[in-house]
């Protein structure tokens, strides 16, 4: 393996089809699965594949191969998706092996592989139906579901006791992460971005306002089931302790999709108004929330753009490792 520690998604494939899915598909019994790759998209820090055979319930298969998470990581998240599907949380369920384990981990090369198996989630997602929802119901009946999902997953978190730990908010995005991610040449980013972390860590982080969150609660990560409108998430990669307003700042930026080449501003602040009103009266038909976080959206909001300019920087910090190894197996 050319690169030293570093390993992109093509190899993995590669590895994958020589050498990792004979042996996932004994840990599992997916003998007679027709197991199909499923595109990655640019910065992806997994390799996915869809399990399908007739009769059988159609299942997911991650394979994670970056170093950027540990085995204590991987467990925390799979064990916090068992335990919210097993309290009734609209979620994909994890797959236990034939070991019965919720996590398995293959070495290879030097190499250490991450393996998680799911559910597959009925329905699909909106993109997938051209972003269409259910013939004849009011559009506001996804706006309130969203809500009411979310509300449902934030309450068991609240409840929720961890055996291993995920991490927190503040163990990834804290200066010392910033100034060494983002370049000088950055430098009134850098001061906006320490400014708004002095900010956040000033705030309360009591049990009603702070736990484990989703952390990308957005219709990429959802499938719905277009006969009775129900949600069902997954992709809980990011999934970490944090603020529950992050999560509702996160589903308030996706719903300005629905509005956003309105040419009239007064139309879409009406809009917006109208549509978060909905989703949080979702929202507090399963958990409550306190007027005072919901006075910090805009807050957060900074925090969601926040998030994605740290993930740009971190994209393109891979994308030029995976051009570094490409160009040294070039040379070699």
């Amino acid at each position: 393996m050319t690169g030293g520690d570093f390993i992109n998604h093509n190899e993995v494939v590669k590895i994958s089809d020589a050498y990792l899915l004979p042996l996932v598909s004994e840990l599992y019994g997916l003998e007679g699965y027709e197991i199909k790759l499923i595109p990655a998209h640019e910065g992806g820090r997994n390799v996915v594949y869809t399990c399908e055979k007739k009769g059988k319930e159609a299942k997911i298969l991650r394979i994670s191969f970056l170093p950027d998470r540990s085995r204590e990581d991987f467990q925390a998240e799979v064990e916090y998706i068992r335990y919210l599907f097993e309290h009734g949380g609209s979620v994909s369920d994890v797959v236990n092996s034939l070991k019965g384990n919720l996590l398995e981990e293959i070495a290879h090369n030097n190499h250490t592989f991450f393996i998680c198996l799911f559910k597959k989630a009925k329905g699909k997602m909106l993109v997938e139906n051209h972003y269409q929802y259910r013939q004849g119901v009011p559009i506001t009946e996804y706006f309130y579901n969203c809500g009411k999902v979310l509300g449902k997953l934030h309450q068991l978190s609240k409840e929720y006791t961890p055996v291993h730990r995920r991490f927190s908010f503040f163990d990834k995005y804290n200066a010392e992460y910033i100034e060494k991610l983002i370049p000088d040449s950055f430098s009134l980013l850098k001061e906006k971005l320490l400014d708004l972390l002095e900010t956040l860590e000033k705030l309360d982080k009591n049990h009603e306002s702070f736990g484990m969150i989703h952390f990308d609660y957005n219709d990429g990560n959802y499938s719905i089931d277009f006969d009775n409108g129900q949600i069902t998430v997954y992709d809980f990669d990011n999934s970490c302790f944090g603020w529950y307003m992050y999560d509702l700042a996160d589903l308030w930026s996706h719903g300005v999709g629905w509005i956003q080449f309105e040419p009239d501003a007064d139309k879409r602040k009406k809009f917006m108004d109208d549509y978060f009103e909905t989703v949080l009266e979702g929202y507090r038909s399963e958990t409550r929330i306190e007027n005072s976080m919901l006075d910090k959206l805009p807050l957060f909001l900074r925090v969601t753009l926040m998030e994605g300019i740290i993930d740009t920087f971190e994209v393109s910090e891979t994308t030029a490792k995976n051009r570094s190894v490409m160009r040294s197996c070039r040379i070699a």
